[in-house]
């Protein structure tokens, strides 16, 4: 019999995967992963995802499923890559996206690496997409799930060949309501918990006040300034402030003005219109490619740049040996540095990258 590891964080998605793979015949090995202590960041148990409840959640459920339960400590990891980073990217002007960095990094390095090592020939979670190998090319396909309201492959696309071919998402072909009735009639008890909805180590969603107790850190004022450098007013640290932005600038301007740019070098921000948003083209770095292995000539793609963005068409094409090239057919609002940008093929995850602006 397979073995198969379920990384369950205490909610309803990973309980019912655990129960999808017991049911399909593997023998299963359910774990948390311990990725910080709650009170080292302030974070209320009930707001967070390595909460002692939700561990004690996830146990919950292994115990019903008769399956072997363990914790493991990740936390020098999660730290290194995801909030280290975290930090990093507001303190240059980027907006970071820490469950892309988490998934690479944490589910699908740090844990499957362990699961190599105690045997298991699968890594399961509960993520919303699918795994399928294309017979033709023989390479493993990351493909979105059927319900394209809860599809997670935009978070996903960092995943390599080796690691796709040994990991499967039984949620893919479920929609959620399907997946609380399962939990239901298993008497699950997170059958009807919440999903979290928040960047799991901020409590409150409050970013900066996690960043400046984090880093010990004073963050100088600087200036706001029109497209063309006139001082407008004074901005209150540049790790305030993203792309897009409107609410909080804490001026007043006969029209609505949003932020633009942010110009790390002279520690300013350039406000503009709604208009002055959109752009067209960017370049895109730390790339990864699934369905292909290179980018020869240029590709028609569905294109999107965050996770609730509607994809639109794009040609992306490689402009260098790291860095490949994005042309929308139409210009797009608020293109983020330091934002994912993934590429469809229909339902095909071709691959994605971080924006570079």
């Amino acid at each position: 019999m397979s073995k198969a590891l379920i990384a369950m964080s205490g909610g309803v998605d990973s309980s019912v995967a655990a129960f999808l793979t017991k049911q399909s015949g593997y023998e299963c090995i359910g774990v948390t992963m311990k990725l910080y202590t709650n009170e080292e960041i302030g974070v209320c148990k009930e707001n967070s995802c390595c909460s002692l409840s939700d561990i004690e959640d996830a146990r919950s459920v292994a115990c019903k499923l008769l399956i072997p339960y363990y914790v493991f400590n990740f936390k020098a990891d999660f730290e290194k890559h995801v909030i280290k980073k975290f930090v990093e990217d507001y303190e240059n002007g980027a907006t970071p996206n820490p469950c892309i960095n988490c998934n690479r990094y944490l589910k699908f390095e740090s844990l499957f690496h362990r699961a190599k090592e105690i045997g298991c020939e699968k890594i399961i979670t509960g993520h919303y997409a699918r795994v399928e190998k294309d017979e033709l090319s023989g390479r493993y396909l990351l493909k979105k799930a059927y319900d394209e309201t809860k599809d997670q492959s935009y978070v996903l696309y960092t995943m390599t060949q080796q690691q796709l071919a040994h990991t499967e998402f039984p949620l893919g072909t479920l929609n959620k309501t399907k997946v609380r009735e399962i939990a239901l009639e298993n008497n699950f008890i997170n059958a009807k918990k919440h999903d979290s909805q928040d960047i799991c180590f901020v409590p409150d969603k409050d970013y900066v006040k996690f960043i400046e107790n984090y880093t010990q850190k004073i963050y100088p004022f600087g200036n706001f300034t029109d497209k063309d450098g006139k001082i407008l007013g004074e901005h209150k640290g540049l790790i305030r402030y993203t792309v897009g932005q409107r609410k909080g600038l804490g001026l007043s301007f006969d029209s609505l003005r949003y932020v633009c740019e942010i110009n790390i070098k002279n520690n300013n921000i350039v406000l503009g219109e709604e208009k002055d948003l959109y752009s067209k083209s960017f370049d895109v770095v730390d790339y990864n490619l699934i369905s292909r292995d290179s980018i020869d000539v240029s590709l028609k793609v569905k294109a999107k740049i965050r996770y609730r963005h509607k994809e639109q068409w794009a040609t992306v094409s490689q402009k260098d040996k790291n860095t490949l090239h994005v042309e929308f057919d139409q210009p797009q609002r608020a293109v983020t540095k330091g934002q994912a940008v993934v590429f469809y093929d229909d339902d095909i995850v071709v691959g994605g990258g971080t924006i570079l602006i």
